[in-house]
């Protein structure tokens, strides 16, 4: 009986953990509970399994308890499938014959602001050679150290700042009115440039680094929330192609991350080629997505990968996009909804109202 019981306990230990993200409030112990959704996925599904020991065919309750287990299991696996190889591509493979000049080679890096290992990242740009680079958390003492691997990168937006949201660009492409905004807080940046291809096409670049929902950063999700929506309406309102990137400080399956995707008219390239987790290098078990690439319709993958590790807590994401906007229809993604749009603008709305509690307003 003790043996049944402590099963028992363990099913609705995953059943409350299953339940804690769906309450609809941004505090951060709740909003922590999206990201460790695999971990939760294997915990449910070994409770169910496990409960089957002590199962008695006579109890009405136990098929009850079961049910209730396999509800949150099918729940569970429905959230992180899109992100698995058995569901079909958002963004579709480039086609053999696109034009190279229509191609983009992103690198991006949390280079973890007191991470010391510099020669690991400026090795890794090296090697890869990508046309844009962006970096995270960087400092000023980054900013000089990347210096060399970065020599060849004409163009660039520097905003090194010591509170582990320092933010830097370097692009070969040509980046036509770059701005550095800083839309929810005065220190945390945001880039928004349009880069020109080599092919001479225009493409929207958004690069973001929100802050996470944790006590020691904000008790509560209405900054990154807040942010998120910020930029999926600039992404809705586009007029060009546009690629939205960064640390996201969000796992792709949240609701919030998927409402950036819908309420701003875009893609997610991780959707039917897996997880990429991003976050954290430095653990086997606690690993999840915290890295990002969102494309509108016109964008094409050619290759997508997690780069090496730099001893950053994150992994870098590398990919290489093709431009075909003639092939853009086949992927158009839906129009939001009346409710996505609502819930959107009410983020907005909160993040106002929480700025307007402490007397501070939004950034620009």
């Amino acid at each position: 009986m003790k043996f049944k019981r402590f099963l028992q306990a363990f099913g609705i230990l995953a059943i409350v953990l299953t339940l804690i993200p769906i309450v609809a409030a941004d505090f951060w112990w709740i909003r922590m509970f999206d990201f460790p959704h695999i971990q939760l996925t294997i915990l449910t599904f070994v409770a169910l399994v496990s409960y089957f020991i002590k199962f008695d065919v006579k109890w009405w309750e136990d098929y009850v308890f079961v049910t209730i287990i396999s509800a949150c299991l099918v729940y569970q696996i429905m959230k992180i499938a899109p992100y698995t190889a058995f569901a079909p591509f958002e963004v579709g493979n480039a086609s053999e014959d696109a034009d190279k000049n229509d191609e983009l080679k992103f690198y991006s890096a949390n280079v973890l602001q007191k991470n010391a290992k510099f020669d690991l990242l400026n090795d890794e740009i090296k090697r890869k050679d990508p046309d844009v680079i962006l970096l995270m958390e960087t400092d000023s003492i980054w900013m000089n150290q990347v210096e060399d691997a970065v020599s060849k990168y004409p163009y660039r937006v520097e905003a090194p700042i010591d509170n582990t949201y320092g933010m830097l660009l370097y692009s070969k492409l040509e980046m036509i009115n770059p701005e550095l905004k800083f839309l929810v807080d005065d220190s945390i940046p945001s880039i928004h440039t349009i880069l020109k291809l080599r092919s001479g096409k225009q493409i929207m670049f958004h690069a973001i680094h929100p802050t996470p929902p944790m006590p020691q950063e904000n008790p509560s999700s209405a900054d990154r929330d807040g942010e998120m929506m910020l930029v999926a309406k600039m992404a809705r309102e586009r007029n060009l192609p546009t690629l939205v990137a960064g640390d996201f400080n969000d796992v792709a399956w949240s609701s919030t991350s998927r409402l950036l995707k819908n309420a701003g008219r875009l893609l997610d390239v991780r959707v039917g080629r897996g997880f990429y987790n991003s976050f954290d290098a430095g653990s086997f078990l606690f690993r999840w997505p915290l890295d990002h690439f969102m494309v509108s319709e016109e964008f094409r993958v050619v290759a997508i990968k997690t780069g090496e590790n730099i001893k950053s807590d994150h992994y870098p994401f590398f990919i290489t996009l093709s431009l075909e906007p003639d092939l853009a229809e086949e992927q158009k993604p839906e129009p939001p909804t009346e409710g996505q749009l609502k819930r959107a603008n009410e983020q907005i709305k909160d993040l106002l109202e929480e700025k307007s509690k402490k007397g501070e307003k939004l950034g620009e």
